[in-house]
């Protein structure tokens, strides 16, 4: 079975011709007829999204994908980005806003984007080979879609490796009804990074591919959080997270575009409260946040409110986003972002125009305490999900391992030549159920399109959820939003060698 979509092969092929094969590739000819499929363009998608609140105003972005040439760390590199640069724009909305994005594509392949942890229609959600059509190189493509929720977003590349270059940015949609009180929010992109310093992400996948067996010469290079093997992670444990901690060794941990020997610093006066909104772009790492000795106060995960907790440090997957409250004492306060089982560290500084700036080496390399991660919060009352017995349940196995890199769903890789085979189906109105059954010896980041899923009785209301090794996880959604939507595991890697299926809508 081919992995993923080959781009070469596939840029003749159009969204409904792909799904038309792939239903006829793995269909008998003596099958009963299939289920019709409430596919991107069925008119009940454009019927959903024109009921959606709406306030009437509009917010565009224009965003030009392109290679361009920066320095991290004293050394030029040549990667990809949003707009000529690590940061892309962060794009600011209101609750019911329309969102207006043009993507001119610079770059020498095909590209899309998809808006994390947004309930959009389905036609936008920027899965090439499954929502739309890959954007060409030298095309532009136009996204248009209300934004239904407030919350801490973000948008990223949908195509093989290239969010693990800079082709990410952080989506706010405020809230008209907002009742948390702050002074300012700062808005922190989390990142682990190679490209152009140690090597490629197609590099890395390439030698992950070959598996356990196939690496080269073993040495001490992690970090002090395991040992490397060409570009893979060997030894690098979290108890946190239940075992191994990733796959991949990363020279450096960006803080919102910025290596650690050159941390971003913002100004604050003491006593007031910054809202963090902490997002984890990283491929494969985990970050463990926090200020030494002092507590965050948690408020949302994944964009929705919790029951408020104050914490010593609070670790995030890939894909996760926590909101949390820092009061500003007097002096320089770190706000640090340790990879977790790595020995890596990155950090930005709140200032208030005294004292001096702590260098990297005098910071502390540990946060412990009561540390937490977002799938272990509660649920805000009023974004609970009305107490209803599931009408379908899908027990979803993540399965696979280093030895051959073939993870996977139920013993499947994932092929997105034929993306609407071994589908989850579901229909509009129902509850779902999802088991996320961890068969590996691996964490997994697990993320859910265009829904949002509560985890357990009363947990948080998210979109990615960690599942650890041997262990599982079980959340709930309203299928209130027709369409086919991916699910996959947040760790880049991990997605690419096949961990990854569908909640295919069907009537």
């Amino acid at each position: 079975m081919t992995l993923q979509l080959n781009r070469r092969s596939f840029m003749g092929l159009s969204v409904a011709a792909t799904a038309t094969a792939a239903l006829a590739a793995c269909t008998p000819a003596t099958a009963p007829a299939r289920p019709k499929r409430i596919l991107p363009g069925d008119p009940l998608v454009a019927d959903y999204e024109s009921k959606r609140p709406s306030t009437g105003a509009g917010v565009r972005q224009d965003l030009a994908p392109a290679p361009f040439t920066t320095t991290l760390a004293g050394k030029t590199i040549t990667t990809w980005g949003y707009n000529g640069a690590l940061v892309a724009p962060t794009i600011r909305a209101q609750a019911g806003d329309l969102l207006d994005v043009t993507v001119a594509n610079g770059l020498p392949e095909a590209t899309s984007i998809h808006w994390h942890g947004l309930a959009l229609r389905n036609d936008a959600d920027g899965v090439p080979g499954l929502t739309q059509d890959p954007i060409a190189a030298g095309q532009d493509y136009p996204y248009s879609f209300k934004l239904p929720h407030p919350g801490t977003y973000w948008y990223h590349s949908h195509v093989e490796m290239q969010r693990e270059r800079a082709l990410y940015g952080a989506l706010i949609v405020q809230d008209p009804q907002e009742t948390l009180a702050y002074d300012r929010d700062w808005v922190i992109v989390l990142d682990d990074w190679l490209d152009g310093v140690t090597g490629t992400p197609d590099e890395v996948l390439q030698e992950l591919s070959k598996g356990m067996g196939s690496m080269g010469g073993m040495n001490h290079g992690g970090g002090g959080g395991g040992m490397v093997m060409g570009h893979m992670l060997m030894g690098a444990t979290s108890d946190f997270l239940g075992g191994d901690a990733g796959d991949v060794a990363y020279p450096l941990h960006l803080f919102n575009g910025r290596d650690p020997e050159d941390p971003e610093t913002i100004t604050a006066a003491a006593g007031e409260r910054i809202r963090l909104r902490i997002i984890n772009a990283a491929g494969d790492t985990a970050y463990r946040v926090g200020v030494p000795g002092q507590q965050l106060t948690l408020t949302h995960t994944d964009g929705f409110p919790v029951q408020h907790a104050d914490v010593d440090a609070v670790v995030l997957g890939m894909g996760e986003r926590i909101d949390a409250l820092l009061t500003v004492r007097d002096g320089y306060t770190p706000v640090l972002a340790l990879a977790e089982g790595k020995g890596q560290i990155s950090f930005g500084l709140v200032s208030t125009g005294t004292g001096t700036a702590p260098a990297k080496a005098a910071l502390p390399t540990t946060l412990t305490g009561n540390v937490v991660d977002g799938g272990q919060l509660r649920a805000d009352p009023s974004v609970n999900l009305p107490a209803r017995t599931p009408d379908r349940t899908h027990e979803v196995h993540l399965t696979g391992g280093m030895d051959q890199y073939d993870w996977g769903i139920n013993g499947h890789r994932f092929d997105m030549a034929k993306p609407l085979e071994n589908t989850f189906d579901l229909k509009v109105g129902e509850r779902v159920e999802v088991k996320f059954i961890n068969d590996t010896d691996m964490w997994h980041p697990m993320h859910i399109h265009g829904h949002t899923f509560q985890v357990g009785d009363g947990g948080a209301r998210k979109d990615t959820v960690i599942v650890r090794p041997r262990q599982s996880v079980t959340v709930q959604f309203d299928a209130d939003n027709p369409g086919q939507w991916l699910f996959h595991c947040h760790n880049a890697y991990h997605a690419e060698r096949g961990m990854m299926g569908v909640l295919s809508y069907i009537s």
